[in-house]
């Protein structure tokens, strides 16, 4: 039987087993995936040592840069994002990275959520490596704008500059901005500590304005509380990413997307 696991610390919080055990119970695929806690300075010792058997990981916080720097190969997306989230250990024993965590974003907001991300203006708050993931993928979706904003502005900018090529990407502090927004999309993991960034509540148009937080928790992350506070169109959290990119992970080991919409139900439901 085939064996996949997910790599972080810590890790003991991670819903990846179930999700990935409900993927091969719809598809009919035999494999057993585990949770890996890799020790801080231990990471790529890990796992060497579960890929000498084991056929692919997923990698978590905080984990992802160095998994990047492991593997022999990146698809286009890794290559971009400068962090992996996925890796196939492949039959000669190469290792492809990939990183499905924008497609998971995209895919949640524009087929879970349905909402169009053509033409609209988008703002992506923070720059570390959660929203570096996700820029390639929503500029390939056709906003008119996108802007990166962060406490340090020469963070946004330098990200901004990776991404010119790619479509309208600007970058800004995070006071700079007052105008509404069509969409929010909070890419700190601030919600983890029970905080809010500081950004102007003007830039949600009440009935009009999308807030999104990469997040998710039992309950409503403090950044959708406050954006719904403050008249949020939607306030959507990451759970349905979660599940997205995870199943864009199982389609790259295993051959076969899965429906994800009963995942996530039973997800919610729980």
């Amino acid at each position: 039987m085939d064996h996949y696991a997910v790599v972080g610390n810590p890790i003991e919080h991670s819903k990846s087993p179930l999700i990935h055990a409900m993927f091969a119970e719809q598809t009919g695929q035999q494999l057993e995936y585990d949770k890996l806690l890799a020790p801080l300075d231990g990471f790529e010792a890990s796992v060497r040592d579960f890929l000498r058997n084991g056929h692919g990981v997923n990698v978590t916080v905080p984990f992802k840069e160095q998994a990047w720097a492991l593997v022999d190969e990146h698809t286009a997306a890794a290559e971009r994002a400068g962090a992996v989230n996925t890796i196939l250990r492949r039959e000669d024993g190469s290792l492809l990275g990939d990183n499905t965590d924008g497609k998971g974003l995209v895919r949640d907001l524009q087929v879970n959520a349905g909402l169009s991300l053509q033409g609209l203006s988008i703002l992506l708050v923070g720059a570390g490596g959660a929203a570096r993931g996700v820029i390639q993928p929503l500029l390939a979706a056709g906003p008119a704008h996108l802007c990166v904003i962060n406490r340090t502005v020469s963070k946004a900018e330098e990200l901004a500059s990776l991404f010119v090529d790619q479509g309208p990407i600007a970058a800004a502090g995070l006071q700079w901005l007052v105008e509404p927004v069509d969409l929010i999309i909070n890419a700190t993991s601030a919600s983890l500590a029970g905080d809010v960034p500081p950004i102007p509540e003007s830039l949600i148009e009440p009935g009009r304005t999308w807030c999104y937080d990469m997040m998710y928790s039992n309950g409503e992350t403090v950044f959708n509380q406050w954006a719904r506070e403050h008249g949020a169109a939607r306030c959507i959290d990451g759970l349905g990413m979660l599940v997205e990119q995870a199943a864009e992970a199982f389609a790259l080991w295993r051959g076969v997307r899965p429906d994800t919409a009963p995942v996530l139900a039973k997800l919610r439901n729980a």
